[in-house]
């Protein structure tokens, strides 16, 4: 199981990133998937989430209406779009995968993760 997230960058406040997790070694329509973030200093928190069931998806209340999560289970890609980024989003981004279509946004129940991609929103 590999995950690999793309898509970070250094953005000014207000503009827009889209976060791209290539995700190869499971059959994808199976799996949820989630967003985390980590900021230097910080527990790593729960942004998105996309369970395998088409539609249902979860969003960190600092993110509801910015942050937008879709899934592309034929080509095994997990997409993040974030908009109006502020400084508080700033942190390295990881998307992880967990078996089963019930959607987490606490990290410890993800045993799969990507290397993470960094995302500075500069004021």
């Amino acid at each position: 199981l590999q995950l690999v997230e793309s898509g970070g960058g250094l953005v000014q406040s207000g503009g827009s990133l889209r976060l791209s997790c290539a995700i190869s070694g499971l059959p994808l329509d199976q799996y949820t998937v989630a967003w985390f973030r980590q900021a230097p200093g910080k527990e790593r928190e729960g942004v998105s989430c996309a369970s395998k069931t088409e539609g249902d998806t979860l969003y960190a209340d600092s993110v509801k209406g910015r942050f937008a999560v879709s899934r592309d289970n034929g080509k095994s890609m997990v997409f993040l779009q974030m908009n109006n980024l502020q400084p508080e989003d700033t942190g390295v981004y990881y998307c992880a995968a967990l078996r089963g279509l019930v959607c987490y946004l606490r990290h410890f129940f993800y045993f799969d993760w990507g290397q993470g991609t960094q995302v500075t929103v500069s004021s």
